[in-house]
């Protein structure tokens, strides 16, 4: 973890979607580590439980109800919220033609509606803040494709869009809205994707191999990023789209795997 002014997130409270496992748990960890009240939440607690400063909250994005009583809880509790990570999400490794309109629908609900319900039922808790950072995850698959994502490129796209719209539109509430786009993150869900295009193993090394700094980011990678959006130095950084891929995009031609 790379060093940063001690408490930087001091007196804030910070609500992490998908904060139980890959990219959200990562996250959670380097904001309670940074003196945040840090809620995670996801679809269930993990076996062993959460790390010392997080509180778990069962949350389905996908349902408004739910998030409802998200935010009625943090008001309950503190009466303002003054960081939102959008990181929910689900991969589909297909392409158009072999998915069903389930899937299309369900992957739409988790990606792109569960990151647009968590957003505008915390705006009002950001307003009692007197501001706040909303971070949502996109992709750099939102700007050009890998084979077999088709519906997980599209919701990206749209979560890009999604997330200029709300920066122009609440930037006068001192609300602050970026999405981060990570390339190849190890996580359960790269390992899902490798394994289900075959030859996992010489897929991964080329990944590697492909990248100019020679690997694919971490979770760790992914926070270090979302930390300094969700703090004051960025008082001045809203409506971005921050791609963190290691300068793989950067080249002219892509891995074909």
């Amino acid at each position: 973890m790379s060093a940063v002014r001690e408490g930087y997130l001091a007196g804030k409270v910070a609500v992490v979607t998908g904060g139980c496992g890959g990219i959200g748990a990562a996250v959670c960890a380097r904001f309670a580590a940074e003196g945040a009240a840090v809620y995670a939440t996801g679809l269930a607690e993990p076996a062993g439980g959460l790390a010392s400063g997080l509180v778990f909250q069962r949350h389905d994005v996908t349902r408004e109800e739910s998030t409802i009583a998200l935010m009625g809880r943090i008001e309950g509790e503190h009466g303002r919220l003054d960081v939102l990570v959008n990181a929910a999400g689900i991969e589909i490794e297909k392409t158009v033609e072999q998915t069903s309109r389930e899937e299309w629908d369900r992957i739409f609900a988790v990606n792109v509606t569960g990151t647009f319900l968590t957003s505008k039922h915390a705006l009002p808790l950001m307003r009692k803040a007197g501001g706040g950072s909303i971070v949502n995850f996109g992709s750099y698959d939102g700007f050009i494709a890998d084979p077999n994502l088709a519906a997980y490129c599209a919701t990206k796209g749209a979560v890009h869009a999604l997330t200029r719209a709300m920066a122009c539109d609440h930037g006068p509430d001192n609300i602050r809205v970026n999405a981060i786009c990570p390339g190849y993150v190890d996580t359960p869900m790269l390992k899902s994707f490798f394994d289900s295009m075959g030859d996992a193993e010489r897929l991964r090394e080329e990944a590697r191999r492909v990248h100019p700094m020679r690997r694919y980011g971490t979770p760790e990678d992914m926070a270090n990023l979302v930390n300094w959006l969700a703090g004051d130095e960025a008082r001045y950084a809203s409506g971005q789209l921050w791609v963190l891929d290691g300068g793989l995009s950067a080249q002219i031609q892509q891995m074909r795997v």
